[in-house]
């Protein structure tokens, strides 16, 4: 699987982006989908997951009320609607294929490149 990330940007405190991570190679409808963030120095941590069909969804509590993670198998494309953006969401964003609805990175196979987010103050 192939994974292609996309939506990252700047945005002032309080913006809404709406990232975008799409596959090719294979179905995705087949994979729990992931996302994560890391910022320089840091560990990468679980965002926010969904299960294979989308019935099952996750979040770090740091997000819970402000993120959306949502997807699209017959687009094969999955997203993360995040809103009421704050400077320490500054990371780059990845988004990740696996098999196991787990926040541990190690457990997700396949990985996009990552896009830029910036939150101004």
């Amino acid at each position: 699987v192939q994974l292609q990330a996309s939506g990252g940007g700047l945005v002032q405190a309080g913006g809404s982006l709406r990232l975008s991570c799409a596959a090719s190679g294979r179905t995705l409808s087949n994979y729990v989908m992931g996302w994560f963030r890391q910022a320089p120095g840091k560990e990468r941590e679980s965002v926010a997951r969904i299960s294979s069909g989308g019935g099952v969804t996750s979040y770090a509590n740091s997000v819970k009320g402000r993120f959306t993670i949502s997807r699209d198998n017959a687009k094969n494309t999955v997203y993360l609607q995040m809103n009421t953006l704050k400077p320490e969401d500054t990371c780059i964003y990845y988004c990740a294929a696996g098999q196991t609805l787990t926040s541990s990175p190690g457990a997700y196979q396949y990985w996009g490149q990552g896009t830029q987010v910036t939150v101004s103050s």
